[in-house]
């Protein structure tokens, strides 16, 4: 009799200092990991490569053709917000009149469902030029549908029509579900992001928009400005003389950066696919033009298996300055190619999708 209290006693305490459940721990965990500090990355491998965190990635003279580096780059993976760029070739291309205005519907706010959140309201009435500057500065998902009724199409008619062009410029691996990127059956590779990245800087429009750091929409039936902020951090500090480039993260795909720049005297081209941390990606940037800087001796090597297609659309001049991921394979120096990964099937879309 005296020893049942005492049992029922050190049950309690052993209940008070377990902690949580395994699944709440677990849980717990992830969020303290995100939370902590990030790890310092050393700047480069054993090897004297950079140290890409990102799960793919590749590195491409944008002068003479070739890669610096690679490292699965022609893995098939998802690009989330990296697909605006197309949606925007897309709606350019079909004469999309910069002054014409539109209303943000009940059916954008449903399309961009599970994206980040938007600071166009339903209602809100804004040119075609602000609502391209939002959806490429500030990848705010609900000017991508409006954008799409402007030229025209639903967003599935979008959609489709973003595939069509990505096969006229020889994307064969790039393919779209939606059009803002929230659906991780819109895929690409790092060497193909690049491409497209290429392309959309060749219309003057999208290059003026993607070199801005901060951009004011002024709706035209409400007071009161709109202040966006370009998610490329490399184009906000002004470190770098960042030709163009665009971000993209969702749960499945990870945090994305595709990017062209000038590093010295190169002209470069770089993506990274699924890096894990919201800074990876543009630490990546900085360990790659580092090493690009430090490296001059370094010349371009053209792949084993470069793919055709016409996509060598020559950058602007500047004055100064899947739903599943492919399976991760062997990081390649530059020269020498990665064995592809075979090409994920489409999947639905993903939720706290992010820029």
């Amino acid at each position: 009799m005296v020893m049942r209290p005492l049992a029922l006693a050190a049950a309690a305490l052993s209940t008070l200092f377990a902690g949580p459940p395994a699944h709440a721990r677990r849980a717990h965990g992830r969020s303290h990991a995100r939370a902590g500090k990030s790890r310092a990355v050393p700047p480069l491998t054993r090897d004297g490569q950079p140290n890409i965190q990102a799960q793919a990635a590749v590195i491409m003279d944008l002068q003479g053709g070739g890669d610096y580096f690679a490292k699965n780059p022609d893995a098939v993976r998802p690009i989330a917000s990296i697909s605006k760029l197309m949606a925007a070739l897309v709606v350019l291309d079909s004469g999309l009149k910069m002054d014409g205005t539109q209303t943000i519907t009940a059916e954008d706010r449903k399309v961009a469902t599970g994206g980040a959140r938007s600071r166009l309201f339903e209602g809100m009435t804004l040119t075609n030029k602000d609502l391209l500057h939002a959806m490429l500065i500030a990848s705010d998902n609900r000017a991508v549908p409006a954008l799409g009724r402007a030229i025209g199409l639903r967003p599935d008619g979008l959609a489709a029509a973003m595939t069509r062009k990505a096969r006229a410029l020889g994307l064969l691996h790039t393919a779209f579900q939606d059009p803002t990127g929230l659906d991780d059956g819109n895929v690409s590779t790092p060497r193909e992001a690049i491409r497209m990245l290429r392309i959309a800087l060749a219309n003057p429009t999208i290059s003026e928009i993607l070199k801005k750091a901060r951009y004011v929409a002024q709706p035209t039936n409400r007071r009161g400005a709109i202040e966006y902020v370009n998610t490329d951090m490399l184009v906000r500090t002004g470190r770098w003389q960042v030709l163009g480039g665009k971000t993209g993260y969702t749960d499945i795909a990870r945090y994305c950066l595709v990017v062209a720049a000038k590093i010295g005297d190169r002209e470069v081209g770089m993506a990274f696919l699924g890096a894990e941390g919201k800074l990876t990606r543009f630490g990546d940037f900085g360990r790659a033009a580092d090493w690009l800087l430090a490296r001059p001796e370094v010349k371009p090597q053209l792949p084993a298996h470069a793919s055709a297609g016409p996509a060598q659309a020559a950058l602007p001049t500047q004055a100064a300055s899947p739903a599943q991921a492919a399976p991760p394979t062997q990081a390649a120096p530059a020269g020498q190619a990665a064995t592809p990964a075979p090409a994920p099937a489409g999947a639905g879309a993903t939720q706290q999708a992010k820029p």
